[in-house]
């Protein structure tokens, strides 16, 4: 079995969770990074543009968050 990975994708409406395979995995993140989006993998802080299948082959999940402002 391929390798899957546990997607989170957070926005103004809630959440979606999906099961990607890695290459599917980095679609996602490239297509919704935008806006400053905060993606973490496995909990990590990563840049987006950083990201590619072969760092994801070992990570179990990643969340792709709204980007937070304090104010």
């Amino acid at each position: 079995m391929d390798h899957m990975i546990t997607v989170q994708l957070a926005d103004t409406t809630g959440h979606t969770t999906m099961m990607l395979s890695p290459a599917d995995t980095v679609e996602a993140i490239q297509q919704n990074s935008g806006g400053g989006a905060w993606i973490y993998a496995d909990n990590q802080l990563i840049q987006a543009n950083q990201v590619n299948e072969e760092n994801l082959s070992t990570v179990s999940s990643v969340r792709i968050l709204p980007g937070l402002v304090g104010g």
